[in-house]
């Protein structure tokens, strides 16, 4: 399973080829069972059989109950309706971090410019959020939703949400989780991270585009994003995306099936990467490498060239990566997520993404590191960056 036809694909983070055994499970749903999932008759009942089937999966990978998890389509929706949906009963400040995925920043500054107050936490240098800050801001008061992404989309730090969630359990906050970059790759449960609502997407986990989830913790009340018809226990109108939410419950049962080797692979060539980059490149950083990270993804500042540059001259020798969120493509500017670390912007200018996947081998990372050192050489020669 690659992403092209000779291409060493190492963008996973931001989207994942398609697994053949999920497009397999979702091809009936668009033709001899494409029944409306709220119809009555024979295919209509065959689409809301797959559509329970998959909500019982993702149940079973979170350890939730069926009933709790609400489709969406994708994990922007899902960051969306946590963000303006739990907070719509209580006027209480919101909480995140200077580091959040734009889906969830975005939705915050919108809420913002309505009037709602909004606190954005510190991370260190490793990208790690400041919990003594936020237990500052909670023992101030008034505040009605704490939401922190579980692992970063450039970096990825992860997060210690177990901490900030039992902070917000205490106090009666909800607590909000944006998963999208770690569900399948590690254990989510939301029980354990003492979380109210779980975003996740199938596109990061060999999934289709076009569909993610929200758990939503029994009892948790929320404000519909959309209104329509009474699909998804009432609460997200719009008929399912039903071939898609096939695919979702087949890559998640996939991922359950891989956790206990996966990540540890994943791991092994992160690591090889690293050093192999290390021994060949002189003035590279390692970002956040100290602190606890996804074993799949590696950030590297290379000094001295702009991260652009170096992402198209691995494209043109046939390697995929990214200069950062896939979220924020076409944009000049350095991360936030990086300067929010405290790099200086030429240097968080300078950063490329690395993000492994299934697709991916040791002779792949091997050629990496054979490819890479002569781009960044032959780009600092030219550069006046």
């Amino acid at each position: 399973m690659t992403a092209g036809e000779g291409i060493i694909y190492l963008d996973h983070n931001a989207t994942t080829p398609v697994h053949p055994s999920v497009l397999e499970v979702m091809l009936p749903y668009w033709e001899s069972a494409a029944g409306n999932p709220s119809s009555l008759h024979r295919s209509g009942v065959q689409a809301r059989q797959g559509v329970e089937e998959a909500r019982a999966s993702l149940a079973s990978a979170l350890l939730c109950d069926p009933e709790e998890i609400h489709f969406t389509s994708g994990g922007t929706e899902a960051d969306n309706w946590a963000i303006k949906g739990l907070s719509a009963a209580d006027a209480g400040k919101i909480i995140t971090s200077a580091v959040e995925h734009h889906a969830v920043l975005h939705s915050c500054q919108h809420l913002q410019g309505s009037g709602r107050e909004v606190v954005y936490l510190p991370v260190d240098t490793h990208g790690q959020l400041d919990l003594q800050a936020l237990e500052d801001i909670i023992e101030g008061g008034d505040v009605s939703l704490l939401s922190i992404m579980h692992a970063n989309n450039e970096t990825g730090s992860l997060q210690p949400v177990v901490e900030a969630g039992e902070m917000a359990r205490e106090r009666g906050i909800l607590f909000h989780v944006d998963a999208v970059q770690t569900f399948g790759k590690v254990p989510v449960h939301p029980a354990a991270l003492n979380a109210d609502a779980v975003s996740m997407s199938a596109h990061k986990i060999n999934g289709p585009k076009g569909v993610g989830a929200l758990y939503l913790r029994s009892g948790t009340a929320i404000e519909p994003l959309m209104h329509g018809g009474d699909h998804e226990g009432g609460v997200r109108a719009g008929t399912e995306n039903v071939a898609g939410i096939v695919g979702f419950g087949r890559a998640s049962q996939l991922c359950q099936q891989q956790l206990d080797h996966a990540p540890e692979q994943w791991r092994q060539l992160r690591d090889h990467l690293e050093a192999g980059l290390s021994a060949s490149v002189d003035d590279i950083v390692i970002n956040g490498r100290s602190g606890p990270r996804m074993m799949n993804t590696s950030s590297i500042a290379f000094t001295g060239v702009e991260s652009e540059a170096i992402v198209m001259g691995l494209d043109l020798a046939g390697i995929a990566v990214s200069s950062g969120s896939a979220c924020a493509s076409g944009k000049t500017d350095p991360s936030h997520v990086l300067l929010a670390m405290g790099l200086e912007p030429r240097l968080a200018a300078s950063s490329v993404r690395f993000s492994i996947g299934l697709s991916n081998d040791q002779g792949e990372i091997d050629r990496v590191v054979e490819a890479v050192p002569e781009i960044v050489t032959r780009l600092r020669a030219l550069s006046v960056f």
